[in-house]
């Protein structure tokens, strides 16, 4: 007899394991904080403390939202329709010079619940003051990967760039052994970035052996720019300056040719697909396709809704598999098992976490979503992946556990104050506008 501190029974499981196994009429049992069995109900005897019923629903990896801003979450619907270095100098920039520790704090708490409530169970952040996006996501009890952004002019949170370095740093040092805060060094771009700031950040990664994260071959500009400046691609500058290999994870990754994606095949750097937040801005709609055919490892991110408006990566992934078919004017592109792979095993893989997170596997952590199917848009369901991509929404997750820990039930957070979040968000929306004035 097993004794489960939590059972999920009853459900169809999609555990995104290695075979893409799926379990019918399934029992999945946690103990603590990690799975302890996956697998038919006649296979085990159990006794659980608390049992989730999970008839009429799938059960999921949570997802992992492999690149956001999620302070920037109260910047929703500050400037649409703008190109991104008018966006940022114009708006961002500006506004992200009056912000603080506690806007930062608030706004991630925000963000935090926007993703439990769609399905997110681990984040990976870059913005300033991340301290607090870090204790913002231990309140919530996010799972996240959270870096300083690191660039060449003054931040409002450390000043200049050596005090940059000192407070990555401390944040590794701060959250080193915490089950749910990861930290990264993340220099904002190769635009923002000197050559001496990416080359330093890169030992600071590597004596630490953490993720290296920045934006990368974002848009047209950048790449014209980085021309005009270095004399060379974005990619031959990384190239140049000794930086690619397995711990570089280039967010968005848009103008690229074949040649430079072997190349950064056989680096084993990974890649972050943002479709939703390239189409907003114009920028272009990165070659994924072609990436995996490589064997490059690519997740899905929402970047920040600022550039996106949400951070529901149910859209995410519906419009990635699209936007890469009618890119390639191939129907089979981005199919839907490779899309849910890319916001969950293979996102986890993208950012080092897929030993912990991203497969619904005895030994992994407990970061599980339920989706209730028993919805009109939901009905009938041949494929549960096509289900899943093409007609799931955020909120037709029901249930959320992250590392053991229900966080999510019945659609009510059990971890954050809701209605205080949402007060406090309409507050600071008021002194946003009073600083653009």
């Amino acid at each position: 007899m097993h004794l489960f501190d939590i059972s999920i029974e009853n459900g169809l499981i999609i555990t995104m394991d290695e075979e893409r196994s799926i379990v019918r009429n399934g029992v999945l049992g946690v103990k603590g904080d990690t799975i302890s069995f996956v697998g038919p109900s006649k296979e085990i005897s159990f006794k659980a403390l608390k049992s989730i019923d999970a008839r009429g629903c799938l059960v999921l990896p949570g997802l992992v939202n492999c690149h956001t801003h999620s302070a920037m979450s109260l910047f929703r619907g500050l400037a649409d329709d703008l190109p991104l270095m008018e966006w940022l100098t114009r708006y961002i920039f500006p506004v992200e010079s009056k912000i603080n520790g506690q806007f930062v704090y608030d706004g991630t708490l925000l963000a935090c619940a926007e993703m439990i409530m769609s399905g997110t169970t681990t984040f990976c952040d870059m913005y300033i003051f991340e301290d607090q996006v870090a204790t913002a996501a231990k309140e919530a009890h996010m799972r996240c990967l959270v870096g300083e952004v690191l660039y060449d002019f003054p931040s409002p949170n450390y000043g200049d760039i050596d005090k940059g370095f000192e407070y990555t740093e401390a944040l590794i040092d701060r959250w080193k052994s915490d089950p749910l805060v990861s930290i990264a060094v993340e220099p904002h771009s190769l635009y923002t970035c000197s050559p001496e700031l990416l080359t330093r950040a890169m030992r600071i990664a590597t004596d630490h052996d953490v993720p290296y994260i920045t934006h990368f071959a974002e848009t047209l500009s950048e790449i014209k720019e980085i021309r005009e400046r270095f004399k060379k691609s974005p990619l031959e500058h990384l190239e140049d300056l000794d930086l690619l290999g397995p711990n570089l994870v280039g967010a968005h990754c848009v103008h690229l040719d074949n040649g430079e994606l072997s190349r950064m095949a056989d680096s084993g750097m990974k890649v972050v697909n943002n479709p939703e937040s390239n189409m907003k801005l114009a920028s272009g709609i990165a070659p994924v396709p072609e990436m995996l055919s490589l064997g490059i490892t690519v997740g899905l991110g929402t970047d920040g809704c600022a550039s996106n408006n949400n951070l529901d990566l149910f859209a995410e992934m519906d419009m990635a598999a699209k936007i890469h078919k009618v890119n390639t004017m191939d129907p089979t592109a981005a199919d839907a098992v490779t899309v849910l792979a890319m916001a969950t095993i293979e996102g986890a893989r993208a950012i080092g976490l897929e030993g912990i997170t991203g497969s619904l596997v005895k030994g992994k952590k407990a970061d599980i979503i339920i989706m209730d199917v028993c919805k009109p848009h939901l009905t009938p369901m041949y494929n549960p992946y096509s289900q899943i991509v093409y007609s799931a929404r955020g909120n037709d997750i029901i249930h959320s556990i992250i590392n053991g820990k229900i966080v999510m039930e019945d659609r009510r957070l059990l971890t954050l104050d809701l209605e205080r979040i949402l007060a406090r968000s309409h507050d600071l929306a008021g002194k946003i506008k009073s600083w653009l004035s």
